[in-house]
């Protein structure tokens, strides 16, 4: 799924879909923008309405390409079911609201036979990290007898393989795209994260092109140009079974998913070790107003205590550690955060 995360006017669109146009006869994909907006502030771009699904009709009719925009509401889904729209999704916001996706099912199951263009529904991760929520949205869609497509966008910015690995491993049978516009935040590692497609076996991909990323009137830091899309993204694969046998492949890819987890975590334990160094130059600035020295041999002596003596119902992440381990980790720590506090 490729196009701008906003139809901002009819040339802008038009423009982004002939510049694609020229890979659509090479690999067809659908024509993605956001007609309504679910922005944070409320002084902020909104989305132009009702009036853009026109332009998606005239983009599915010049150039062929199938076309796809956001509902958020029952509202929303009757008017792009009327306008010809061939798919809808249903944003990370709205998944994080099970009533919400409910109501966006009923309306699509009450319309699908009067209306029967509808090919598919993407539904994104909700914006916490939440496979069952996730796999709860997929199972209301499902109700209404039109395919049902995953989109892995991450949470804040970051991606959630965790999550991911869980609904794929849950639903194998649901084709999983990657958004790396939302899961980034920065158009810059878009490309990089676009291998991941092919690491981990999923079923393609759903990006933000802009033709001016730096007027776009809303993520105008995450869009990238068609130029960057076929020089850097261009076209991305998917493992198949040509490459292996079946066993063999699902063996790699489960792997690379295990790896995508493990990756996660060790980039937020070094986060959570420069916080807390944050934290130790904060003190280490006290002390020096107070005249207190940057050892403290009493709270050192209580907090070895703590980790050689810890309570009897430890967290989960906890079990199976050997205290030896928590100690020499600590002391690594705690002589890291003494030399930041001198």
């Amino acid at each position: 799924m490729l196009g701008p995360c906003a139809a901002e006017s009819r040339t802008q669109v038009l423009e982004c879909a002939e510049e694609l146009s020229r890979i659509h006869a090479q690999r067809p994909f659908i024509f993605r923008a956001g007609v309504w907006k679910p922005r944070t502030s409320p002084h902020t771009f909104q989305g132009v309405g009702e009036e853009a699904l026109e332009w998606l009709r005239e983009v599915k009719e010049r150039f062929g390409m199938e076309v796809a925009t956001e509902v958020a509401t029952p509202e929303h889904v009757e008017a792009a079911l009327r306008a010809g729209i061939d798919y809808l999704w249903i944003g990370a916001r709205s998944s994080a609201t099970p009533i919400v996706v409910q109501s966006l099912a009923d309306s699509i199951g009450d319309l699908r036979f009067e209306i029967s263009n509808l090919k598919g529904i993407f539904i994104k991760n909700p914006v916490n990290e939440d496979a069952a929520l996730w796999l709860g949205n997929i199972e209301r869609l499902e109700k209404t007898g039109v395919p049902v497509m995953a989109v892995h966008r991450g949470c804040g910015h970051k991606p959630c393989w965790a999550m991911a690995h869980k609904l794929r491993l849950a639903r194998p049978d649901i084709p999983m795209l990657l958004d790396p516009s939302h899961m980034s935040g920065d158009a810059a590692l878009v490309p990089a994260l676009m291998q991941k497609i092919d690491e981990l076996g999923l079923d393609g991909a759903m990006v933000e092109v802009h033709c001016h990323p730096e007027q776009a009137l809303s993520d105008a830091k995450q869009q990238i140009s068609p130029t960057i899309l076929l020089s850097e993204c261009w076209p991305f694969t998917c493992l198949s079974t040509e490459k292996a046998g079946k066993e063999e492949l699902q063996d790699a890819v489960e792997l690379q998913w295990l790896r995508a987890e493990m990756d996660e975590i060790d980039e937020r334990l070094w986060e959570t070790i420069a916080q807390r160094m944050e934290v130790s130059r904060r003190i280490g600035a006290w002390k020096k107003l107070h005249g207190v020295a940057p050892l403290q041999p009493q709270r050192y002596k209580e907090i070895v205590e703590k980790i050689k003596t810890p309570p009897t119902s430890l967290p989960e992440g906890e079990k199976g550690l050997r205290t030896e381990f928590k100690l020499a980790l600590w002391e690594l720590i705690h002589e890291e955060s003494l030399r930041q506090q001198s």
